[in-house]
């Protein structure tokens, strides 16, 4: 399978680091904010200006995502010289959506044109992992309908979920200060605070855009392999989940980062990784031109480049993503390799080793190759 066209976009509100500080709705300690400086990210995108809501329930539009993945999916299109009705089948993998039913892939097909007999599909709820997922589901179908082209659409915004939960706070607390607190449940809703709040300052916003056939030039997807829950509660790691308000029609929003994710993140990759590329994994690893690893954050790629001895200049990219555009979720991926490809020379039999890991718990691993 090749990937004829990948083509990245993000909205408009661009945000430093140092302005989100200032416009953060509470007081943020010096030991937080260096948290927040260690994350590694220097800018972001995001879909909504940041602001502070009125206490009236207010019903989110999905205009301004529908519109930032239109502009990936058609360029992507445009791009492979094609046009949309050459497409077959249409994927859309996302997370956050201001609709939880129905998905983005019926709110985009008849604004992309398709006929709205299309095939298509939703991969939610995979965050990280979910551009490889997408790539398998893709494979499956060309391997029954070899002539068609395929459109991917990886939506990795989550602004929708996560700045909503800093919406008034104040007094947040040091991590040090959150573990001395002998209340229990104290003691949960401040690192819940802490955590939210490093969320609001790690994820950005973006959507790519991915064209892929049977044959062509460019980098082919050699393999995927996908590994989740190796234990069986490795899942609550990482999550968002709805909570109940004792209210009608109110529901809030809970999300947790817990601190094993890098370790995870390292265990998961490792099994994923082994899987790949069997007893050619140590050679493989070696001569791999380039790394594109899913931007946890700067602690989480160190740690993957220490373990898997990565070179700085083969991760420089994964770096890079992170620093510009934040946490992109399950975008990450297609932001790095579109960097990758955009930036570099390639030879023939250039190989690209592909890492996505994080909620679910899940990891997967890619070998992509440079073909003409």
């Amino acid at each position: 399978m090749q990937m004829l066209q990948l083509l990245t976009a993000v909205p408009k509100n661009e945000y430093s680091t140092d302005e989100l500080i200032e416009v953060f709705p509470g007081q943020i300690p010096e030991g937080v904010k260096k948290n927040v400086l260690n994350l590694g990210v220097s800018k972001r995108y995001l879909i909504s200006p940041v602001a502070s809501t009125s206490k009236q329930e207010t019903i989110i539009s999905e205009k301004d995502l529908v519109d930032l993945c239109l502009e990936a999916c058609e360029d992507a299109v445009e791009k492979a010289d094609l046009s949309i009705k050459d497409i077959g089948y249409f994927i859309a993998a996302y997370d956050a959506n201001p609709f939880l039913c129905p998905g983005l892939s019926q709110l985009l097909i008849r604004k992309l044109g398709f006929n709205p007999y299309i095939k298509h599909v939703n991969v939610q709820g995979m965050a990280c992992a979910s551009f490889t997922k997408a790539l398998e589901l893709a494979d499956d179908h060309l391997a029954s309908h070899p002539d068609d082209y395929v459109l991917l659409c990886i939506s990795g915004v989550n602004s929708y979920w996560l700045h909503n939960q800093v919406h008034g706070f104040r007094d947040l607390m040091e991590i040090r200060k959150i573990n001395s607190i002998k209340s229990k449940s104290k003691r949960q809703m401040e690192l819940r605070k802490w955590i939210a709040t490093m969320e609001f300052f790690l994820f950005g916003d973006g959507v790519a855009g991915v064209v892929v056939s049977r044959e062509g030039n460019g980098l082919s997807v050699n393999k995927v392999v996908s590994v989740t829950n190796f234990r069986r509660k490795d899942y609550l790691a990482g999550y968002a989940r709805i909570a109940v308000l004792n209210e009608p029609f109110k529901f809030g929003f809970y999300s947790h980062l817990g601190k094993e994710i890098p370790k995870l993140g390292v265990e998961y990759t490792s099994l994923a990784l082994k899987k790949l590329l069997g007893k050619n994994a140590e050679s493989t690893m070696k001569v791999a031109k380039k790394w594109a690893v899913h931007t946890g954050s700067r602690k989480i790629l160190n740690l993957m480049a220490e373990h898997y001895r990565i070179q700085p200049e083969k991760l420089k990219e994964s770096h890079e993503v992170l620093r510009e555009y934040g946490n992109l979720s399950g975008a990450s991926l297609p932001f790095i390799l579109e960097k990758i490809v955009s930036e570099n020379k390639f030879s023939n039999g250039d190989i690209i080793l592909m890492l996505g890991y994080g909620w679910g718990f899940s990891a997967s691993a890619c070998s992509l190759e440079f073909k003409k």
